[in-house]
């Protein structure tokens, strides 16, 4: 009788025993975990998102993601960065750009971007707007050759559009250790330009009645690793290549340039989100 019943229910013990294991989940602690949050973000592509105007990942291509213009490399190439790839500056290299629509007109804006260099003899220059008819291009910002250190460097932005501002107290400390994350922004509301490193604000400076900002007709190309005037040909009114002018031989990533001035909190996220790959 109890071989009889074993034999009977032992087929349907199986079965459910099967049914279990399959319906059964391991237990994943990952599964459980809420999401990574900075200041309300679960990722970078969400800072700013409706406000993005301009986006160079340099993922092995010269491409903005946003307005689809895709830039010309001169003597540049791709190398790891500090997401994916990253544009590799060299010698009399530089990458070109004409100006995308969308940041003629910006009225406030952010730049933000990831930068590895060493630190070369001459200028360096991440980014500029270039200006057809003057010395220094519409919007510069470059790491002033004078008075640079292992400890800093003198990271100075150079408006011209509607008038011209020079915004030149951003000290940078140990500005060649490694990816340093740069972000400038500026409030039309307020007419003050702010300059971030690695989330932390260095400097500030407001020019009264400045307003919106406004590129002149002008201000035709965008470059990434020199100045205006060490292009070949050279642009604006300089005549030529500057001696005391250099270029940018480290790497550029993750380039962003937002029609709206981030907050500090959004600055941090953005900067953090990048750092965890989100």
């Amino acid at each position: 009788m109890k071989n009889s019943f074993i034999k009977k229910f032992l087929p349907l013990l199986v079965i459910s025993g099967m049914l279990f294991t399959s319906c059964y989940k391991k237990y994943d602690p990952k599964t459980y975990q809420p999401a990574f949050t900075v200041n309300g973000y679960t990722s970078s592509s969400a800072i700013g998102a409706g406000s993005l105007v301009g986006y160079w990942a340099f993922d092995g291509s010269y491409i903005d993601s946003i307005s689809k213009v895709v830039a010309t490399n001169v003597n540049t190439s791709f190398t790891g960065g500090f997401k994916g790839q990253a544009l590799q500056g060299a010698d009399k290299g530089y990458v070109i750009s004409d100006l995308p629509n969308a940041i003629k007109n910006l009225n406030s804006f952010t730049i933000d971007y990831w930068l590895k260099t060493p630190n070369t003899s001459g200028i360096i220059t991440p980014i500029t707007i270039s200006r057809d008819d003057q010395f220094w291009g519409a919007l510069d910002m470059f790491y002033e050759n004078g008075g640079r250190t292992d400890a800093t460097a003198n990271l100075k932005v150079h408006f011209n559009g509607q008038s011209e501002v020079w915004f030149t107290n951003g000290f940078v400390s140990n500005p060649w250790s490694g990816w340093q994350n740069i972000a400038l922004t500026y409030d039309a509301a307020t007419s003050t330009f702010t300059l971030y490193q690695n989330g932390n604000v260095i400097a500030s400076q407001t020019q009264a009645g400045l307003g919106n900002i406004v590129f002149p007709a002008t201000a035709t190309k965008l470059i990434f690793g020199t100045s205006q005037f060490q292009t070949n040909p050279s642009l604006g009114t300089a005549g030529g290549v500057q001696s005391w002018a250099g270029y940018l031989t480290g790497q550029l990533d993750e380039v962003r340039i937002y029609n709206k001035a981030l907050s500090a909190s959004d600055i941090q996220a953005l900067m953090v989100l990048q750092g965890k790959g989100k």
